[in-house]
Order: structure tokens, then sequence, then C-alpha cells
């Protein structure tokens, strides 16, 4: 059974280019509001749990975690 989940996530402020190497394998955008979304495909909660662990220790501020479910061509749908 495929758990994996593509997930959205959004911080306040842009992403200094030295911290990018912490979300590796994962999109990192600077959003024109001044915010940055994280996404990609996460294999599990712990999977996310890391990526929130490195924000956190980051000292950035978590604005919005979404999960989207994926189907098998990639598409995501909004849950």
């Amino acid at each position: 059974m495929n758990t994996n989940n593509f997930y959205l996530i959004h911080v306040k402020g842009h992403l200094d280019e030295r911290w990018l190497r912490w979300f590796e394998g994962l999109t990192v955008e600077h959003l024109d509001n001044g915010e940055t979304r994280v996404s990609g495909t996460l294999v599990d909660q712990a999977a996310l749990f890391g990526v929130l662990s490195r924000i956190r220790d980051l000292g950035l501020d978590l604005l919005s975690v979404q999960r989207d479910a994926a189907d098998t061509e990639g598409n995501h749908s909004q849950t």
C-alpha cells in the first residue's frame, strides 16, 4: 500500500539560499507575498515531522501545512 502524500507547507519570509539544502528533495518557492512554499511528496508522517522539525530548528514561522492526495499520474487534488 502506497502511503505517499504530497504536501504544501507555507512559512513566513523567504528562505536564505544556505538553508535550501535542509529541504533537499522538495521544491522551495519564494512567493510574491513574502512567503516561502515548500512542497513535495513525503513517504509517511515521520518524514513530514522531519520537515516540520527543520522548519522549527531554523526558527521559521509556520503558516500552514496542506496535504494533497496524489493520484497515480502525479496530479494533485486538495483534501
